[in-house]
């Protein structure tokens, strides 16, 4: 998945050289037709690596492209993503193409937010919805019966690419795919996170993979009646949750868009949070924001107090993504979205500060309108949640 990466100087295998060759050539292709001799011989070698589970060769040549070739990177990750995401699958003498697609889930709770099996009655419904709104009429699906916090989705490419082969595999088959109950981890807290439906999807070789790539579909329209017709099925997996349904679409597609909209999400949910258990109107509420570095602007950190008060209740990261930096319009959006919420005392401090947090319990600190990075603490008649939204 595309991400902030600090350029290193590794010893780089034979193979990583040459793929990093072949990226930059593709980077800078001047027709389509060159860009298809390039990627073809690029997404020979990334199969290979995938296949011999060399994942270190693509990982050591995208860092060493992230600092030399900007757009060699992007043209390399793409590729990795889709051969990763995606392939062809032959099964009982027909052709599939495959794809592993995610449909995201933004939730927030005062209590713990589940991650956990579907129960099956969810499972039928979902699995209706999504065949009868978002996916093309000849798709076969397989959907996964759990509910996938960030921190179990699968690490790496590698294991990226085996968990879409079982999906695969469903798909092609007429099954959906039963996790075991020790094959994930524990996830950690949180106030705000996301949730996520994995599923794989086969259709004939070149067909149409999503509804709007009909003739007679549309993205919007797939999008609000998946919005619309599928949140019932999840009230009981979410219960005491609210959420809202991220459209459903390729997997690393899906992941991206889940983070850029988590980030307002996270932030209206936190001001409605301490508003509601501090029992006080937005405009009792001041709002402290500040730059927050490692090598560069890694992410801001917006911390809630009561107004005139130095007190840092509250705390919530605003991570940066991409090639967002310095000139990015983000504190113009973290500014919007708290005036939406009726915070009007907004305080912007411009100092960086380090990327720090608690030594005892490792959760970030939070900018103080003193201008100090401290620990966000509620007040001890609160009720007790976490210490802040991911």
């Amino acid at each position: 998945m595309k991400r902030t990466r600090f350029p290193g100087r590794p010893k780089l295998t034979r193979d990583a050289e040459r793929l990093g060759r072949l990226a930059v050539s593709l980077s800078e292709a001047g027709s389509r037709l060159e860009d298809r001799f390039w990627e073809s011989r690029i997404a020979e070698l990334v199969v290979r690596l995938l296949e011999a589970g060399d994942e270190a060769a693509l990982e050591s040549t995208l860092d060493r492209l992230w600092g030399s070739s900007p757009r060699g990177y992007d043209r390399l990750v793409d590729i990795v993503e889709a051969h990763t995401e995606s392939g062809t699958l032959e099964h009982r003498g027909v052709d599939y193409d495959v794809l592993m697609i995610a449909a995201p889930v933004l939730t927030w709770s005062r209590f713990a937010i589940p991650a956990a099996h579907i129960p099956a009655g969810d499972m039928k419904s979902l699995r209706a919805h999504l065949q009868g709104h978002v996916l093309a009429r000849t798709a076969r699906l397989s959907l996964a019966d759990f509910l996938f916090s960030p921190d179990q989705l699968p690490r790496g490419y590698g294991n990226t690419l085996r968990f879409a082969r079982r999906l695969w595999a469903g798909a092609v088959e007429g099954r959906d795919v039963t996790m075991g109950s020790q094959e994930l981890p524990d996830t950690q807290r949180f106030l705000a996170d996301t949730r996520y439906l994995l599923a794989g999807v086969a259709v004939p070789r070149g067909g149409a993979i999503f509804r709007w790539q009909e003739d007679d579909g549309s993205r919007a329209q797939a999008l609000g009646q998946w919005q619309t017709q599928a949140g019932p099925s999840l009230q009981t997996a979410l219960r005491g949750c609210a959420f809202e349904l991220v459209g459903p679409d390729a997997y690393y597609s899906a992941w991206r868009q889940a983070d850029r909209l988590s980030r307002p999400y996270s932030l209206r949910s936190a001001a409605d949070y301490v508003r509601s258990t501090l029992e006080v109107p937005p405009a009792g509420l001041r709002a402290v924001v500040a730059p927050f570095h490692d090598q560069q602007l890694e992410e801001y950190r917006i911390a809630f107090t009561l107004k005139e008060k130095g007190e840092v209740t509250y705390g919530v990261v605003w991570p940066l993504l991409g090639a967002e930096d310095e000139d990015s319009d983000a504190l113009k959006s973290i500014e919007s979205i708290l005036r939406e919420c009726g915070i009007a005392d907004i305080l912007e401090l411009e100092h960086p500060f380090p990327l720090e947090y608690c030594d005892d319990c490792g959760a970030p600190l939070f900018p103080s309108p003193d201008g100090e990075a401290v620990h966000a603490e509620m007040p001890e008649s609160s009720a007790s949640v976490p210490t802040h939204l991911h």
